[in-house]
């Protein structure tokens, strides 16, 4: 028995297709949750000169205490940190704060936010930083 080309060429490309499958991941198979950190868009300057930013984030366990930080500028001016929150590192989303009081008395109006979830990792006597996610967001501080 002979096999038309046509057939022959369906044949080999079921069996590529089938060489494949074994390669696909399971269907019921999860994806581990991604680590973010998000600003909200809005920020607030008390008149003593507070400052409040806030936002997401999500991060899964490390080796050892991970923390929310930010910093804030407007202009030309160098960041202020603002705060630190420790963070829960379960996979699920969960809302930050932090305040402080810059150096330098911020205005209402343009500023720039970095935000970090930053894991200090034993190694040793000295816990060394990890990084596991950051996020920089133009922002607007208003009048608290």
């Amino acid at each position: 028995m002979s096999l038309r080309p046509t057939a022959l060429a369906a044949l080999a490309a079921a069996a590529g297709a089938a060489l494949l499958l074994p390669a696909a991941p399971a269907a019921t198979a999860k994806a581990a949750p991604t680590e973010t950190v998000t600003v909200d868009s809005t920020g607030r300057v008390a008149a003593d000169g507070t400052v409040t930013l806030s936002g997401t984030y999500r991060c899964v366990p490390g080796t050892g205490p991970v923390y929310v930080s930010s910093t804030v500028s407007q202009g030309d001016s160098d960041g202020y940190g603002i705060g630190g929150t420790r963070a829960v590192c379960d996979g699920v989303l969960h809302h930050w704060t932090n305040t402080g009081t810059p150096s330098r008395v911020l205005e209402p109006g343009a500023a720039h936010v970095d935000a970090t979830l930053l894991e200090l990792r034993p190694f040793g006597i000295i816990p060394l930083p990890t990084f596991h996610a950051l996020s920089k967001q133009d922002i607007t501080l208003v009048r608290a």
